[in-house]
């Protein structure tokens, strides 16, 4: 398993191609040789790719935009394979989709492009937040409902670790209770302060992150673990992202 950092963390320094570059330069010096793409500004996809190769940075994953996925799959693929990137990713679920009237749309409409991906040799990769656990009428959650509509071979899920203890789940046991799903996953650690919940860097939160490590790295399936922390609360997300390599590291990642 791979330790890679999620470049949503420091979305504010890729918007142009120069901070981009400097941006992966600081990641690479951290120790990280993974990263997923996301939420970068308009650079050309050959430039991105450039940049990467020039750090030693490897694309394990992506977040792409709806429209990509149900209107131009053709391009997303092929922008893939420029990245050689094996795992192509939705962020969140689209609101519509977020009520039991219109979630069975979404395999309907996300299956087809699903299947596209895998033929390409690539799998499509489904991130989660805490909505996806609310209880629906039936005592189900809107995950039970996805799972049940995109089989693992389709969707594969981006587990975010905060937001499954958000969520009122266990991580661990959730996470080995899905092993199959799992080529992907976010490391993101849950702190208190007072009454406030905040993202934290790994290792400096209260998610049990030893069993977390424990069973991905035994599961058989988890290729990449990205490190993600959407908000650092006016500090540096670079350090941010360096005392998570950091603690990882101590944890033999």
């Amino acid at each position: 398993m791979e330790i890679g950092a999620q470049l949503y963390t420091v979305r504010m320094f890729g918007q142009n191609e120069r901070d981009l570059g400097r941006t992966l330069e600081k990641i690479a010096a951290i120790g990280y040789r993974t990263v997923q793409l996301s939420a970068l500004g308009p650079i050309p996809p050959q430039r991105i790719r450039s940049l990467c190769d020039a750090n030693g940075l490897r694309i394990a994953l992506t977040h792409n935009p709806e429209g990509d996925f149900l209107h131009h799959v053709d391009e997303l693929i092929e922008r893939h394979q420029l990245y050689g990137c094996r795992y192509v990713g939705l962020g969140s679920l689209p609101e519509r989709y977020r009520t039991p009237d219109f979630l069975p749309y979404f395999a309907e409409d996300f299956g087809p492009a699903a299947e596209r991906i895998r033929s390409a040799g690539m799998k499509f990769m489904y991130h989660n937040h805490a909505f996806e656990f609310e209880r629906l009428p039936d005592g189900g959650t809107l995950m039970d409902r996805l799972l049940a509509a995109m089989p693992a071979e389709l969707m594969g899920v981006t587990a975010d670790t905060y937001w499954l203890q958000y969520g009122g789940l266990n991580p661990a046991a959730w996470l080995a209770e899905n092993a199959e799903r799992l080529p992907c996953v976010h490391l993101k650690d849950y702190a208190i302060r007072g009454f406030e919940v905040r993202m934290a860097p790994v290792g400096r939160g209260s998610l049990d992150f030893v069993a977390i490590l424990v069973g991905l790295k035994a599961n058989g399936v988890t290729e990449y673990a990205l490190v993600e922390q959407d908000d650092c609360y006016g500090k540096s997300p670079f350090d941010c992202l360096r005392k998570s390599r950091v603690w990882l590291r101590e944890m033999g990642c």
